[in-house]
């Protein structure tokens, strides 16, 4: 049987789709239908099923990639130590938002740099783009809090995020704590808030955690909107108002006393961030290796 056929169809069936493969081994759509037609005929079974939006696995197509993909993967695997062991430089395409990014994962990657790696980053805020990147092959590797599905992706779990409510040491010493903790929400009414977006996504989720409500938007809206917490963080340090912050981002300022946390909710609001590449790719040694230390980096965050 065609290995060049067996590719094609197991691109296919990770992508549940003949477009996205295409994209993803640089060929033509026309040329990856040609090649899933050629091996059903020589299998004499349909491997797929054509809908509306992409395809899905028929019982005989799920059961060749579950025997082919393992072999397929260990081959290319094969292909990329001896690219390595001949010295060539492979380039890592990371992407997620900013912040993260920065903060946390080119930190944690730069140590691979000169070990047969070079390194782009594409900060990105919206994890929706961010992951339709990667299934076109423009990214090896994302960082974000969505938990993508298919079987195109595989997903790890990295790390929790814990949010705080914070703002200057202005604004706290106007907080009722007690009232705040009797009456939730209420006891901030009149503060102004800083968020990253004008649907309030940071604050609707601490309130709903904590507070057991959903914002009230007659009382409370976003006087300053900025699309990048580091700027969130300086506003509120100027004290431009309350915010919702990830713990990692703003510990230092929690630390030194220029912002002050609002609330210490016995169980905080945690947010998880997933690592996740294309299904079968960490065949590749230098993106396995990049995702055996961002997971051994976040042991410590």
């Amino acid at each position: 049987m065609d290995l060049t056929l067996l590719r094609t169809f197991v691109a296919v069936h990770r992508a549940g789709s003949f477009t996205r493969a295409a994209t993803l081994l640089g060929l033509s759509q026309p040329a990856v239908t040609s090649q899933i037609r050629t091996l059903e005929r020589q299998l004499g079974r349909p491997l797929f099923h054509r809908r509306a939006r992409g395809v899905t696995p028929t019982a005989v197509g799920d059961e060749l990639a579950h025997k082919a993909a393992p072999h397929l993967d260990a081959l290319l695997r094969i292909t990329e130590t001896e690219r390595e062991a001949a010295g060539a430089l492979r380039t890592l395409h990371v992407a997620g938002p900013p912040e993260f990014l920065c903060l946390r994962v080119l930190p944690a990657l730069s140590l691979l740099v000169g070990q047969g790696h070079t390194l782009r980053a594409a900060p990105q805020a919206d994890a929706g783009a961010t992951l339709d990147g990667l299934a076109a092959g423009h990214h090896d590797l994302v960082v974000t809090t969505a938990h993508p599905r298919g079987g195109l992706f595989r997903a790890t779990a990295l790390c929790d995020e814990e949010h705080v409510l914070v703002a200057a040491p202005y604004w706290a010493a106007l907080v009722d704590r007690d009232r705040l903790r009797e009456e939730g929400p209420a006891a901030l009414d009149g503060i102004p808030l800083v968020e990253v977006h004008e649907s309030l996504p940071l604050v609707t989720r601490y309130w709903a955690a904590v507070f057991d409500t959903l914002p009230d938007a007659r009382s409370l809206a976003a006087t300053v909107v900025v699309p990048d917490l580091r700027a969130v963080l300086e506003c509120v340090r100027a004290g431009a108002g309350l915010a919702v912050l990830p713990r990692y981002l703003c510990q230092d300022a929690l630390d030194s006393g220029r912002i002050v946390a609002l609330a210490e909710p016995a169980v905080p609001p945690l947010r998880t961030w997933f690592l996740v590449v294309r299904t079968g790719s960490l065949a590749l040694a230098h993106l396995a290796r990049a995702h055996d230390r961002l997971l051994d980096a976040a042991v410590h965050w």
